[in-house]
């Protein structure tokens, strides 16, 4: 197949355009190199892919409707994978403006190009914040999820509607995948896996806030990755999945988990608890077990080893900016 990916340079789609590689695919890549973090960084991260004759990469902003249009056009994909957003909750609370230009009308730009053009089908990335602090767990996509906690939150749920929208009006098949905390090798440096990662290694404390019992379903990236692949073989007009694992990691476990790792103890400074963070993320995956014989592999305690393998040995390439960037 021919597979367009925008944030093809980001930690997910890099691992998703390495994987739809590996098995054969031809892949056009999208991506602006935002500096939300060090582009450099998404740069490393196609290292190999750039070196390959089935990938391309175009650099270029997804709101830029006129370039999209081109881009899409011009590759008459099979499949769009539409992973480019500006993410994280927490930052979405200080510039909110940005987040929905970015997210809501550089979707609406791919939306048209894809519609413009005829491409059968379109996976797009959701996120498990869509569900808020009032869903009740384990969360099914069935839920309203018409009470998001961020602006981030409500950028993704604009996303779902609109994309029904465009399924129920020009029949467009469109998959969209509820990610649940990915987690792993490429992870952005802000993230707190890999941010806590760069604080515990560096002595340095680690931020922790509320009472540490928060909890997420921490999803290890191989598996959002054979997620994303099995919903481009199996398009089934508007459908949406949760991309999770149904287990649950307490925030200060987490801490624990990753300082025994990394063989130091952990200092933590525990903070008064943020505007837009939810309790707890559960997935119900049942869905997508069914439907696209989704079966998570890696557990916490595998998919930590193998983060923190990949965490050292990138700490060693210091001019590879992942350990150096790690922020305060």
């Amino acid at each position: 197949m021919k597979i367009v990916v925008t944030g093809a340079a980001g930690f997910i789609g890099s691992s998703t355009c390495d994987a739809l590689r590996s098995r054969g695919d031809t892949v056009v890549g999208i991506d602006n190199f935002d500096p939300y973090y060090d582009p450099a960084l998404k740069w490393h991260n196609l290292e190999n892919a750039l070196a390959d004759g089935h990938f391309t990469l175009h650099q270029a902003d997804i709101r830029d409707v006129a370039a999209m249009d081109a881009i899409i056009g011009a590759a008459a994909p099979d499949v769009v994978v539409h992973l480019a957003a500006r993410a994280g909750v927490r930052p979405s609370l200080l510039d909110p403006h940005v987040y929905f230009d970015v997210n809501v009308m550089g979707t609406e730009s791919i939306f048209r190009a894809i519609r413009r053009h005829g491409v059968p089908h379109a996976v797009l990335a959701s996120s498990s914040s869509v569900y808020g602090a009032t869903s009740r767990p384990p969360f099914r996509e069935d839920e309203p999820a018409d009470q998001p906690s961020s602006p981030y939150a409500a950028t993704k749920r604009a996303n779902e509607v609109a994309a029904y929208a465009h399924h129920h009006i020009w029949g467009t098949t469109i998959t969209l995948l509820r990610f649940f905390t990915a987690y792993g090798p490429r992870q952005r440096p802000e993230m707190a896996i890999h941010r806590f990662a760069g604080l515990i290694a560096a002595g340095r404390p680690v931020p922790m806030f509320g009472d540490g019992t928060t909890a997420r379903d921490y999803t290890f990236i191989d598996d959002i990755v054979a997620g994303v692949l099995a919903s481009i073989d199996r398009p089934n007009g508007y459908r949406i999945y949760n991309l999770g694992t149904t287990t649950q990691v307490p925030l200060h476990d987490l801490i624990t988990l990753l300082a025994a790792r990394l063989g130091r103890s952990a200092r933590v400074d525990q903070l008064p608890a943020q505007e837009g963070d939810v309790p707890l993320t559960h997935a119900d995956i049942s869905l997508a077990r069914r439907e696209l014989g989704y079966e998570p592999r890696t557990d916490i305690d595998d998919g930590l080893d193998r983060f923190i393998d990949w965490f050292r040995a990138e700490s060693a390439m210091s001019d590879t900016g992942y350990f150096a960037s790690v922020p305060a």
